[in-house]
C-alpha cells in the first residue's frame, strides 16, 4: 500500500492475474472488486508500484520523502525518485496509531469475543463427558469455525490439573483422569480466542471438572475475581498501567494473607515482590489485529521483577482495548476480561 500524504490518497496494490494459478485457486479479486471491498481510494496492480512512486515524487518536484518499513519492501521497489528515504519511524508511528481503535474496529473485536464466548460455553459443556484435553479444544475450535472465526487468535491452551500452572501450556493432550488417584482432576483452564476478520479475542476461564469447586479452589478463584474487578474499576483515560498492575498485586497479597498462605505485613510483602512468585506475568496487554497488539512499549530489561513482563507501560489512551487478566498460580486459578476504554 502507498499513502500519499499530500494528496490524502490511499492506494492498494494487488497482484496481476497469473493464468497458471487460476485453474488451481480460481480467479483472484479484480481491482474493481477490491475497490468495493476495501476502504481505499484506488486499486492498482503490483506491477505499477514503481511508476506510481515516481509519479508521486514528481508531483513534489523531487523534494518528497518516502517512508517505509524495513524488510517489508519488495527488492524490486525503488525510491530513487525521492529526495530522501526514511526507514526508521514509520513502523513505530503505525504501532502507536493502532493502539486507539475506531468504532468499526471495536465492532470487529466485539464480534470476535461474542463468537469466542459461545466457543467457551461449548467447551465447558464438552468437558462434562470429555476424557482428554484435546476433546475440549476440539469443541472450542469447532464452535469458532461454525460461527465465523475460521482462525484462532493464538494456539488454544486447555490445561487440566497442575498443567494450568504453565502459563503458555501447549500440549492439550493430557487425560482428565488423574493417573494416581484415578479420579477426575479438580479444574481445567481454557485460554483461547477466535479471530474474526483479522481482529482477535483473548479469553481465559477456569472451571471445576466435577461441576463444583473444591473449597481451596473457590477461595483462590474468588481472590482472582476480586483482583480483576477492582483492577477494571481503575480503568479510564490516562490511568497509569503500572498503577493498575500494582493494585492487582496488593489485592493478591491481602487475599493470600487472609488465607494464611503468606505471613507478614502487606507493605513488606509488596516491597520484597513476594507476590511475583504467585503472579509472575503482566496484568494484560493491548488487543487488536494481534493478540498482543502493538504500541505497548514493554521493557523486558526492567530490573524490577514486578514490572519486567508488563506488555503495556505508561498511560492508557481513550479508545484503547486492553485485557485485564490477573492470576494466582498454584492452585492455578486465573480469570480474564476485556475492557474497552471509552
Amino acid at each position: 500500500m502507498i499513502y500519499n500524504i499530500k494528496a490524502n490518497e490511499l492506494i492498494l496494490f494487488i497482484p496481476p492475474i497469473d493464468p497458471e494459478s487460476v485453474i488451481w485457486s480460481g480467479l483472484p479479486l479484480s481491482p474493481d472488486e477490491a475497490l468495493q471491498r476495501y476502504d481505499v481510494d484506488r486499486v492498482l496492480l503490483t506491477t505499477e508500484v514503481n511508476s506510481t512512486l515516481a509519479q508521486i515524487a514528481s508531483q513534489s518536484e523531487g523534494k518528497a520523502t518516502a517512508f517505509a518499513i524495513p524488510e517489508q519492501v519488495s527488492e524490486d521497489t525503488t525510491f530513487s525518485p525521492f529526495a530522501q528515504t526514511n526507514f526508521s519511524i514509520l513502523k513505530k508511528a503505525i504501532e502507536d496509531t493502532r493502539v486507539v481503535k475506531d468504532e468499526y474496529e471495536i465492532a470487529l473485536l466485539r464480534k470476535a469475543n461474542e463468537i469466542s464466548a459461545k466457543a467457551h460455553i461449548a467447551a465447558l459443556k464438552a468437558a462434562r463427558s470429555a476424557t482428554n484435553e484435546r476433546e475440549i479444544e476440539g469443541a472450542f475450535i469447532a464452535t469458532c469455525i461454525a460461527n465465523g472465526c475460521r482462525e484462532q487468535s493464538y494456539h488454544p491452551i486447555v490445561a487440566s490439573g497442575t498443567s494450568a500452572a504453565t502459563l503458555h501450556y501447549q500440549k492439550n493432550d493430557e487425560d482428565l483422569i488423574d493417573p494416581v488417584t484415578k479420579k477426575k482432576k479438580l479444574n481445567v483452564l481454557i485460554d483461547a480466542g477466535g479471530e474474526y476478520r483479522t481482529y482477535c479475542s483473548d479469553i481465559t476461564r477456569v472451571f471445576p471438572l466435577s461441576g463444583k469447586f473444591s473449597t481451596e479452589s473457590r477461595q483462590i478463584y474468588d481472590l482472582v475475581l476480586r483482583m480483576q474487578t477492582e483492577s477494571m474499576a481503575m480503568l479510564k483515560e490516562g490511568v497509569l498501567w503500572e498503577d493498575v498492575h500494582s493494585l492487582a498485586h496488593r489485592i493478591a497479597i491481602r487475599g493470600l494473607l487472609e488465607l494464611g498462605i503468606l505471613r507478614g505485613s502487606e507493605e513488606e510483602l509488596f516491597e520484597k515482590r513476594i507476590s511475583v512468585a504467585f503472579f509472575p506475568h503482566g496484568l494484560g496487554h493491548y488487543l487488536g489485529m494481534d493478540t498482543h497488539d502493538t504500541g505497548g512499549n514493554p521493557n523486558y530489561e526492567d530490573k524490577d521483577t514486578m514490572f519486567r513482563y508488563l506488555r503495556v507501560r505508561g498511560r492508557l489512551p481513550a479508545g484503547s482495548v486492553v485485557t485485564v487478566e490477573p492470576g494466582v498460580r498454584s492452585p492455578c486459578i486465573l480469570t480474564l476480561a476485556l475492557r474497552y476504554l471509552a
